[in-house]
């Protein structure tokens, strides 16, 4: 016969106390409710011997606190969101919080029936990379009082919380030390997205060329999932083929320099001396490739500390201050062996 399971009324009865003391105790609020140390420790020493487990359906619906945080990205399988995952993860579980994952693949009805969902289960915040059409969503996140943070991408029509990256400034960097290296024909490859951190990348590189007077030759391609990774090596292929002056490529994203170089590699082009290449995001990958890849580093550690710290801010205190951090992070420029040297004078 299965053990019973014990009760804060069991506990109370036990104790000869009050059901309302016990809940205070188990809930943090001794202090705050004025309970003795004596007692307090006198309950929590028991709850201990007893081995009590509060339910935490039922503790959230007490506290009004879940104790969780929902992180929602594009891909979680991807490297950039994984890495960030795993140190959201760290920090969460230090102030107490767990985290739930899920995964978007930039579809917005995907994106709203899972926030409906997990409002519904009572989650504590959201830290959310955005999809696209999901501006009516989050303004009712925030109309609802619910803690959220955006990152990698915001929205400029809802004023929230954000943790991104100077992405037109790193783009633009990037393009002028290709210049540098005596570039004239710089080739841009990115994802046909209307989403402002694409965006930035392509103003950065466009402006930069302009200036420079240099033409601008760009490949928009689709997002994952919607062609397959052959098709999507093939696009490009045809677009390296289809401009015989280029020589070299700045990809928006790693996963879209991965198929560049797999493109690349079937065609027999030396990197650098046939091309260079200069990638967002750097990877691990970049560091072992022969050649190694010249990559814009966006600060991961960095991101998810300031994701933490906007989330725990909106979480701790309800005063309007808490609710304004908007935060631009700079990036680091690995110059590796995919780009020629810059010649001295």
């Amino acid at each position: 016969m299965a053990k019973k399971k014990i009760s804060i009324k069991d506990i109370a009865k036990e104790l000869g106390v009050s059901i309302t003391t016990v809940s205070f105790v188990i809930n943090g609020k001794a202090k705050e409710k004025r309970i003795s140390d004596v007692l307090t420790l006198k309950v929590e020493e028991y709850i201990k011997e007893v081995n009590y487990k509060p339910s935490h359906l039922a503790q959230s619906l007490r506290s009004g606190k879940s104790k969780v945080i929902v992180f929602m990205v594009e891909d979680i399988s991807n490297y950039f969101f994984s890495t960030i995952a795993k140190l959201i993860e760290e920090k969460a579980y230090v102030n107490g919080y767990k985290i739930i994952y899920c995964s978007t693949e930039n579809k917005p009805e995907k994106a709203k029936e899972m926030i409906e969902t997990f409002k519904n289960r009572n989650v504590d915040g959201f830290i959310i990379t955005p999809t696209p059409d999901l501006e009516v969503t989050i303004q009712e996140l925030l109309d609802e009082d619910f803690p959220v943070v955006l990152f990698d991408r915001w929205l400029p029509a809802v004023d929230c919380n954000y943790v991104i990256i100077e992405n037109e400034k790193s783009a633009a960097d990037a393009t002028a030390y290709l210049i540098k290296t005596g570039c004239k024909y710089v080739g841009f490859v990115t994802l046909d997205s209307d989403q402002n951190q694409m965006q930035d990348r392509l103003k950065g590189y466009v402006k930069t060329m302009l200036e420079n007077g240099f033409q601008t030759n760009i490949l928009k391609m689709s997002y994952e999932g919607a062609i397959s990774e052959r098709e999507s090596i093939e696009v490009i292929q045809k677009f390296i083929q289809t401009s015989p002056k280029l020589d070299s490529i700045l990809f928006a994203t790693n996963f879209l320099a991965l198929k560049g170089l797999a493109a690349l590699k079937q065609l027999n082009s030396q990197i650098p001396s046939d091309i260079s290449i200069v990638t967002f995001d750097d990877h691990f990958f970049f560091n072992l490739y022969q050649p190694k890849i010249t990559a814009i580093e966006q600060p991961l550690e960095l991101i998810a500390e300031k994701l933490m710290e906007g989330i725990l801010l909106q979480l701790k205190n309800d005063n309007d201050e808490a609710h304004t951090m908007k935060v631009v992070l700079p990036t680091k420029f690995h110059i590796r062996e995919s780009t020629m040297k810059i010649e001295k004078d």
